[in-house]
């Protein structure tokens, strides 16, 4: 059984009815739900009496240091028996990673420990990590972004790293490392026998001096499938050390993020003969990148090879116009991979988005997501759009949010809506405008089906 609840704020007689629930709970799940110590004292007791619960949840709660206190003194008694524990944003400091420490030296059914933003500083993770180097620790997943970290962090991480094969995921963006400790990071995960399948790096301060170091990781351990390093200054020259790494026959790579890198249309090249070449990959963020359509056609290009298995493309805000939908157009007729297309926030206009569109119907074309927000749209492609909406069955979902459709156009998109071959389930439609009678269009159309999801 499990207990799923977010954004509600909990009265003494709805805690004692969901005290009851728990007791039987194998996840529980209470974000956002402005729980204090005082509660903690009760979900310490479920832990100590609930030997099915194996998930607790309480992001985004004031539980504070006191609260944590609480929480694992539960977590220490024999009975306990979780596995996930997810702490973030709950206001904890430095004087939590104590506690913390001896549940992860005492607790080996603990796998994940998620304990991002939060105050905890270097020091306090570097007390986490004496609990990590314990015997008993068998730790799968350490999360901690917005930790207030400084280069400092890195050789308790390493020992950490050595002594710990079972660790998989690592994430430690938004801390302020730099190049040098990144350095060390990575000649440490070089060097630590841990099979490292999750490198989380966003914006730590990096530069193309880490590049050379992180390009090792990826050629060293083929355990490594997802790595995001986005919102660092890399640059070009960064990234074609990055994918020097990656294209050796060793790297595994499924998932790489590099969203706002400082990338241009020269990265490109290098980008599609990953894209081209590489058949583990099947997702990449390029989002905030000064690509332009050159860049994008290149892309495009890479696509359209049949060792291309890319699944997702993120191409949102990348300096792209009506000028490379012909290229997006054709690659998306040839490739039978691609699921997920995220192309908004560029100036592809209706012509452009008509011009996809034939592409998009194109009997090879399996997209299922496709993300059109803030492309300068109009009503005049609507027509166009609600035909590939209800002709292709495989498109579940659908972002067209920021572009002035007015009335016309949202009628044109409903009137799709309405068909039996259509199978759109999620429509996005932020910031447009529309009347009140389209309005009740709207409404009625989601009583009558159900399964579509219209968010605005």
């Amino acid at each position: 059984m499990e207990l799923d609840i977010q954004c509600e704020e909990m009265s003494p007689s709805r805690w004692a009815e969901l005290l009851t629930t728990m007791k039987s709970c194998k996840s529980i799940r209470l974000d956002d739900c402005n729980l204090s110590s005082s509660n903690c004292e009760d979900l310490s007791s479920i832990i100590n009496t609930n030997p099915s619960l194996t998930e607790l949840k309480l992001n985004n709660n004031e539980l504070g240091d006191e609260g944590v206190g609480y929480l694992c003194k539960g977590l220490l008694t024999p009975s306990c028996s979780l596995q996930k524990l997810w702490l973030q944003n709950c206001n904890l400091t430095s004087a939590s990673c104590e506690t913390l420490r001896s549940v992860l030296s005492a607790q080996p059914s603990l796998t994940e420990l998620h304990v991002g933003d939060n105050r905890l500083g270097t020091a306090g993770v570097k007390v986490l990590c004496q609990g990590i180097m314990n015997p008993s620790c068998k730790l799968q997943k350490l999360q901690l972004e917005y930790c207030e970290l400084t280069a400092d962090i890195v050789e308790a991480l390493n020992a950490a790293l050595q002594s710990k094969p079972t660790l998989k995921e690592l994430s430690l963006s938004n801390n302020t490392l730099g190049d040098t400790a990144v350095k060390q990071l990575c000649q440490g995960l070089v060097e630590a026998s841990c099979n490292l399948e999750l490198l989380h790096l966003e914006n730590c301060g990096i530069t193309s001096d880490s590049c050379m170091e992180i390009s090792a990781v990826l050629r060293n351990k083929s355990s490594l499938m997802d790595l995001s390093v986005g919102d660092n200054k890399i640059g070009d020259s960064g990234l074609a050390l990055l994918c020097q790494g990656m294209m050796h026959p060793s790297c595994k790579i499924q998932k790489l993020w590099l969203w706002d890198c400082d990338l241009t249309s020269a990265s490109c090249k290098d980008l599609s003969r990953l894209i081209s070449t590489k058949e583990t990959l099947t997702e990449i963020s390029l989002i905030d990148n000064n690509l332009r359509d050159s860049g994008m056609e290149m892309l495009c290009q890479a696509l359209k090879d049949p060792k291309s298995k890319l699944q997702e493309l993120w191409v949102r805000e990348c300096g792209l116009t009506t000028a490379c939908c012909k290229a997006v157009s054709s690659a998306l007729s040839t490739n039978k991979h691609l699921k997920v297309l995220h192309i908004g926030e560029n100036k592809l206009g209706d012509a452009g988005v008509e011009v996809l569109c034939e592409g998009l119907m194109h009997p090879n074309c399996n997209i299922q997501s496709l993300w059109l927000g803030n492309c300068d749209l109009t009503a005049g492609c609507c027509a166009t759009l609600a035909t590939a909406m209800a002709t292709k069955q495989c498109l579940t979902e659908l972002d067209l949010s920021y572009n002035p459709l007015d009335d016309e156009g949202i009628r044109k998109i409903c009137e799709a809506l309405r068909k039996p071959s259509c199978n759109v389930q999620q429509l996005i439609l932020y910031d447009i405008l529309w009347s009140t009678e389209v309005d009740d269009e709207l409404r009625a159309l989601e009583e009558s089906k159900p399964e579509v999801k219209i968010i605005s």
